[in-house]
Order: C-alpha cells, then structure tokens, then sequence
C-alpha cells in the first residue's frame, strides 16, 4: 500500500477554496438584500466544506473494497430517499423541484448521494458478472432497469440535470466494461426519443430550448439567464475586472453562486481565471482515470472510473450551459457551486478514489 495521491489532494483543496472565495464574491450582494447577512451563504458553505474535509480524511482511510460488501445497502438506503422525497409532508419543494429533505433553513438532496450509490453498485454488478454482460438480456438489461427506474424517480421530482449525469456515467461504465458497441446505437436511438419526449410533455423545457437557440426571443423570461452569463463572461478579459468587481452579480445574473458561478469567476478573474479553474479539473479528472487504470481489482478499476467521469461529465455539462453551448440544465459546478449536498458528495468519491489510490500498483 502507498501514500495517497498527493498531487489530486492538493489540486482538489486548491479548488475547494477558491470555490469557497467565489461563493463569497459572488453572493454577498445578493445576502446582504435577502438576508441582511453578506456572509451567509459563505458560513453555510464553509460549515459544509469543513465537514467535507473530515469525511473525506475518514473515508480516504477507509479500505475501498468494503463498499463491494455493502453496495447494495448503500444503494437501497438511497433508492428509498428517492421515494420518500417525492412525498408531500416529507420531501419539501425548492425552486420549483420536490428534491430536497428540509431541515431548517439547511436542505438535503438523496438524488446527490444516489449517484455515488449507483457507480458503487454498477461498479459491483460489473466486477461479478463480467461473462453474463455478453448476453444482453441476462447481463446488460437487469442493470438498465434499475438505472431507468432511478431516472423515473429522479425525473419526477423533476430534476433533469442530475438524471442526465447519472444516466450517462452509467452508460458509459457499461460501454467501458466490453458491452457490445451495436446495443449502444440502439440505447442512443431511444435515449434521444426520450429526451424528445421529455421536452414535449415539459413546455419549460421547450422554452429552454428555444431560449438556447435564440436567448433574445425572449430576454426577460427563459432567455435571460444565459444572456447575464454572456454578459459577464464578455468583460472579463485576460485579466478580468478583479476579484469582487463583478458587475452581473448585483441583481442581474439570479443567484449567481449556484449555477452560474463560472460566469463571476470569468468576469472578475478573465481568461486567466478560466485556465487557472480548468488545470485544476484537468489535474482531478487525469489522476482519477490513472487511478483507474492502475487499479489492479476490478471494482476499483470501475469505481474509480465513474467517479471521475461523473464529476468531469459534470463539469463539462454545466461549463456548456454557462458558455451557452447547451440548453440550461440545472447542474451544479463541482467543488465550486453553493450546495451543501453537492458538495459533501464530491469530497466523499474524492475519499474513495484516495483511497483507490493508494492500492495502486
């Protein structure tokens, strides 16, 4: 057994903080008129990073191989939370979404902690039955099911960003795992009627759409997020305006430090900020896919990689929303975005695949 990783612990502590010093600029105009407090939601995120912090020294020490003997608890404690938050009384609405258990002013969302359980239970499917993938039937479609069952669940809520995520990490474990590339056209054929279908039951999501293609057809409703994100990535610069220069965050860009936080960070730190934000992803997904590939068990192999294809396919997913290459799904900025949930989710895989780390050859 090794030391862990040192190079993927410092570059994800660097973006950790620099995302707690972004929520701080980037929220404080708007707590100050809310809640007549401009560090609060840097006190909630700083409470949230600080637990992060220690579950991920614990889980980091925390041998990686007993997750295959309690994967599936794991996973049935968190497919049941899907159900129970979708109950009136129980579940509480936050904009717009039944996502979220309240407590206080604080709120927890089972949809975040459901996509650590599912990569630690496909990953476990994977590793035990690797000569009953090559038939479709028997090996491929119980672990379908079960993932289309979670985005039925997660879908009602409704919270299409985080399905999505979940979704595709999924697939691609299977595709990775030897699955036959033919069943892949056809999932893909029937992926994009759902998602067509999807958008025609939504009309908010059809407003999305459309806003994406032309945001200024409508400025002032479903255009007029990624037209403030636009606006503020275009000053930026090199250089940027400087750190709490930010002008889009003084009621024109809604809550920037959730979402839309990469669009501050662009504003007041320039293309600078942007290369300095993106090397520290590049560093966290190169050494969770090297992590992967050096494993020499199975599960580890398979659970390092959806760990890191999931926060990098993340990322990516809400880089594009914010560049306006996508229609605006709702997904969060790794490390970086408000969320107390989101949060404690990302440093607890970054435990585990420290943990991987160290078991590597």
């Amino acid at each position: 057994m090794k030391k862990v990783d040192y190079l993927l612990l410092i570059a994800i502590i660097i973006i950790s903080l620099f995302g707690l010093l972004m929520i701080y600029s980037s929220s404080y105009v708007w707590a100050e008129y809310k809640f007549n407090d401009p560090y609060k939601f840097l006190k909630a995120q700083a409470i949230f990073l600080l637990i992060g912090y220690v579950i991920m020294i614990i889980v980091s020490n925390i041998p990686y191989l007993k997750y295959l003997d309690k994967a599936n608890i794991i996973f049935g404690v968190c497919f049941l939370l899907l159900i129970l938050v979708l109950i009136p009384g129980i579940g509480t609405i936050r904009n717009g979404s039944r996502s979220w258990f309240g407590i206080g002013s604080l709120g927890i969302q089972p949809s975040e902690f459901t996509k650590l359980a599912l990569i630690i239970f496909t990953s476990k499917y994977l590793s035990k039955n690797e000569k009953l993938l090559k038939d479709i039937k028997k090996g491929v479609l119980p672990i379908l099911g079960i993932l289309l069952l979670v985005f039925a669940l997660i879908m009602l809520q409704p919270d299409f960003g985080t399905g999505v995520v979940i979704v595709m990490t999924i697939i691609v474990l299977l595709f990775i795992s030897g699955v036959k590339m033919g069943f892949f056209i056809k999932i893909g054929v029937l992926g994009l009627i759902g998602i067509a279908t999807l958008v025609i039951i939504a009309p908010y999501r059809l407003k999305r759409i459309v806003s994406f293609i032309n945001p200024w057809t409508d400025p002032l409703g479903s255009g007029f997020q990624i037209i403030q994100s636009l606006y503020s990535i275009g000053p930026g610069g090199l250089l940027g305006l400087g750190l709490g220069n930010s002008i889009q965050k003084h009621f024109y860009l809604p809550e920037p430090q959730t979402d839309f936080i990469f669009s501050i960070i662009s504003e007041e730190f320039g293309f600078m900020g942007i290369l300095i934000v993106a090397s520290l992803f590049i560093i966290i997904i190169y050494r969770g896919f090297k992590i992967s590939m050096n494993c020499n068990n199975k599960f580890g192999k398979y659970l390092a990689f959806g760990i890191t294809f999931g926060l990098s396919f993340q990322a990516l997913l809400n880089l594009m929303v914010v560049v306006g290459l996508i229609p605006v799904t709702g997904v969060t900025l790794p490390f970086l975005s408000y969320g107390g949930s989101s949060l404690l989710i990302t440093m607890t895989s970054m435990g585990i695949l420290l943990n991987i780390s160290k078991y590597n050859r």
